[in-house]
């Protein structure tokens, strides 16, 4: 049978149309803070070029016979098609928008003009197009339900009562008071780990060596540990460090988490228009993801090591909610606080801190949990199959990098079948 190869050289053609006029179009990258992404917009005559851009690569995405594409093809037509519903989503706000308005990001997103609208398409530019408020509110409710779950089970199982394992939680044995002893900590954590991950996850020996270092950077002392530069960051200021934050941060933040699943993305293959975008529905839901996989990995050692995992989920699974509650429905600073207390108890100043970072970066927490759950539902849906196999299964998820969740569902869906 003869390959007619004609479709592929005009989808080529595409391609290279939409790089270059992406390019040429200089449209400003996504900001964590709404307020800056607000205050990049364009001209309207450059909305409007941006426009008709959009529409014409929409229009001639119409006419691609999708199954003459080679994998790389098809790829990017969803990546096109994908980039194209969601800027054309934008350019319609955008040419409503009053570059006059006075804008500050101690206030939500919902007080501003047409704040619904920019909130439901920050939304899915940050977690996913397919998308909406009222069902991430619902999903941000059932998940808070599973941890709180989870966590009773481990109660139950110490053997203690409530009352009494909540008293065991704040006992100094689960603390360390020498930053020496913390690093120690994480140094074997990371032996653990390098011993396991070869049979889990693909490209292990190509990954280069992750450095553990104290951090320095008080403005980032809120947050036990960070990423960056090859390098994970434990914090140790003022206050003692939980040894229940160790095994799930390091291998969300190190291996096999963003250390990890930035270096496979220089590792793979990818294609000049998937280097145009990046995806943090995907990126922090791999992050979130790989903390599900600790007794696999061998970190959760105790219960309590496990524990820790779904502390910090609860907390994940309650700003679910709460920031579309604030960014959406237009929740006050109480209201906000009042939903945090009836789920969490006496941790108020995280709360708060909370509740003023979805205000300025509106949509963002709610990657983790989104991310982390429709991985984790393909990871599901492959072990009923036979043969099941860890390695196979993250070669598959990691292989074209960082894409839109759609989009990896439509492509695990193509595989099978």
């Amino acid at each position: 049978m003869q390959i007619d190869t004609s479709q592929n050289s005009t989808f080529d053609s595409l391609r290279v149309d939409f790089i270059k006029g992406y390019t040429n179009l200089q449209i400003p990258n996504l900001q964590i803070n709404y307020v800056n992404t607000l205050q990049s917009i364009k001209s309207k005559d450059e909305i409007r070029l941006q426009e008709q851009f959009f529409q014409n690569i929409k229009d001639k995405l119409r006419n691609v016979n999708i199954t003459v594409l080679n994998s790389d093809q098809l790829l990017d037509f969803h990546v096109m098609t994908y980039e194209t519903a969601l800027n054309l989503e934008r350019i319609d706000i955008e040419k409503q928008w009053n570059p006059n308005s006075k804008l500050d990001d101690s206030k939500s997103i919902f007080t501003i003009q047409n704040g619904k609208d920019w909130y439901a398409y920050l939304l899915k530019r940050w977690v996913d197009i397919n998308v909406s408020p009222d069902e991430l509110f619902e999903f941000g409710l059932v998940e808070i339900e599973k941890v709180k779950s989870n966590m009773t089970r481990i109660q139950e199982a110490s053997g203690l009562s409530k009352s009494d394992f909540k008293k065991h939680l704040n006992d100094v044995t689960f603390f360390f008071n020498n930053p020496n002893d913390v690093k120690t900590a994480f140094i074997r954590i990371k032996k653990e780990i390098t011993s396991k991950a070869d049979k889990m996850f693909p490209y292990i020996y190509d990954i280069p060596n992750v450095r553990i270092e104290r951090g320095t950077n008080s403005s980032l002392s809120q947050v036990p540990a960070y990423y960056t530069n090859n390098t994970f960051y434990f914090n140790f200021f003022d206050t003692l460090f939980n040894k229940r934050q160790l095994g799930w941060f390091y291998a969300h933040e190190a291996i096999p988490g963003h250390h990890y699943q930035s270096a496979v993305n220089n590792i793979i293959k990818r294609t000049e228009i998937q280097d145009l975008f990046w995806y943090p529905g995907f990126v922090e839901g791999w992050g979130a993801y790989v903390e599900y996989l600790g007794n696999d990995l061998g970190v959760y050692k105790t219960i309590y090591d496990e524990y820790g995992k779904w502390e910090w989920d609860l907390i994940r699974s309650v700003r679910v909610s709460m920031d579309i509650g604030i960014n959406y429905y237009g929740w006050s600073d109480e209201k906000a606080l009042t939903f945090w207390k009836q789920h969490i108890k006496a941790q108020d100043d995280i709360g708060i801190r909370e509740i003023n970072r979805m205000k300025r970066w509106p949509a963002q927490v709610i990657t983790y949990k989104y991310g982390a759950d429709v991985i984790l539902k393909l990871l599901e849906k492959a072990k009923r199959g036979k043969n099941f196999d860890y390695k196979k299964f993250h070669e598959n998820i990691l292989k074209n990098g960082d894409i839109p969740l759609s989009v990896l569902r439509i492509l695990a869906a193509s595989e099978e079948g």
